[in-house]
């Protein structure tokens, strides 16, 4: 499914030495490719949301390391570099995880060697994200195989954790296309995910992208939809997933785990190792993105002669509070799919997990 950049979120071009993003605040109603030619683009291309999902943000992140070293590499600029990058996104792990892969990438190095070694290590990290996602996408497809379910299998998603949030396959959905291409047949209910849309704009148009049946649904009737025996599943990804298993991520995503608890429906968590914060120990430590409250009180699209256009939902003067994401406790979790297999949720689980890659 994944052989070509047809299904990629960004890409190396060789000819100009530059990373291409596709912008997603344009999804899904225009597909632009954007080049990053300076620490301010990387910069303002994470912040803006151009780039999102925990697993990308760090492959941009660390080019836009390697690229300020292309202008300076100096140790002032290397600290200048970081910061910058580290202040666009402060609750996702992955962003501090690949600035400090790449700086213990150059540490060794004399300067003129960072630039060099920097992009090396950005381009490592961007080929290692499609490999391990596609593992998580294997060991996902394990435990779907063991759903008891109809003709079709119905998982539930919430916000995009597909291949726009990582470089290929995705986390959540990476499950979803291995089913696919396994030959199960698969319908995914794509919860709208306000007050962004990732679900309705990104999920569900990178779903239609590779041909994988999909029904978006107001977030608010994903309760109703579990108790009428309409999901065999759900399946979300993290942006930051604790020591004790606690998982933060999209809004919203907390009331999906209470509700599939509820109804005795599995509740998957699929991340990379690098989205867990070993040195966080529960959720209740993870700091919460606080974002404008225009995106609960405006709302964004195109109108029926194809213009783009932003129109108030609310009575002017209105106030909005907008927390970007929630913390699901570690019980209400089934199973963490990570690319080293399934792990039991919770700090035992994730304690074996840590001695064997320390091992």
């Amino acid at each position: 499914m994944f052989t070509s950049d047809d299904l990629s979120s960004l890409r190396w071009d060789p000819v100009s030495e530059r990373v291409e993003i596709i912008d997603q605040t344009l999804l899904p109603h225009t597909l632009r490719w954007c080049h990053l030619d300076s620490i301010e683009a990387y910069c303002h291309a994470i912040g803006s949301m151009q780039v999102r999902g925990a697993p990308l943000i760090g492959v941009p992140a660390a080019f836009g390391l390697a690229h300020a070293m292309m202008e300076e590499a100096s140790p002032d600029n290397l600290e200048r570099a970081c910061a910058a990058l580290l202040a666009t996104r402060p609750t996702a792990v992955n962003l501090r995880w690949a600035l400090d892969e790449v700086r213990a990438a150059i540490a060794a190095a004399e300067p003129q060697q960072w630039a060099r070694l920097a992009r090396q290590r950005a381009q490592a990290l961007r080929s290692e994200d499609i490999a391990n996602c596609a593992r998580i996408g294997e060991h996902g497809l394990g435990l779907l195989r063991q759903l008891d379910y109809g003709d079709t299998l119905n998982i539930m998603t919430h916000c995009n954790a597909g291949w726009l949030a990582t470089i290929q396959w995705g986390t959540a959905l990476a499950p979803v296309y291995k089913a696919v291409e396994a030959g199960l047949r698969v319908h995914v209910w794509v919860s709208e995910t306000r007050p962004r849309n990732q679900g309705m704009n990104l999920s569900a148009w990178e779903l239609q992208r590779a041909g994988v049946p999909c029904t978006i649904v107001a977030d608010n009737s994903c309760g109703q939809l579990m108790r009428e025996g309409r999901v065999d599943c759900v399946i979300v990804g993290s942006d930051r997933t604790a020591a004790n298993g606690d998982v933060c991520n999209k809004i919203g995503t907390y009331l999906k785990a209470l509700a599939a608890r509820d109804n005795g429906l599995p509740f998957y968590v699929a991340l990379p190792e690098s989205t867990i914060d070993w040195d966080c120990p529960a959720g209740e430590a993870i700091p919460i993105e606080q974002r404008d409250a225009s995106e609960i009180l405006t709302i964004a699209g195109v109108d029926a002669g194809g213009e783009n256009r932003e129109i108030n939902l609310a009575a002017a003067g209105s106030r909005a509070m907008n927390p970007a994401f929630d913390v699901t406790p570690h019980h209400l979790v089934s199973a963490l799919v990570t690319e080293h297999g399934v792990i039991e949720p919770g700090p035992e689980g994730l304690g074996r997990l840590r001695e064997s890659l320390t091992a």
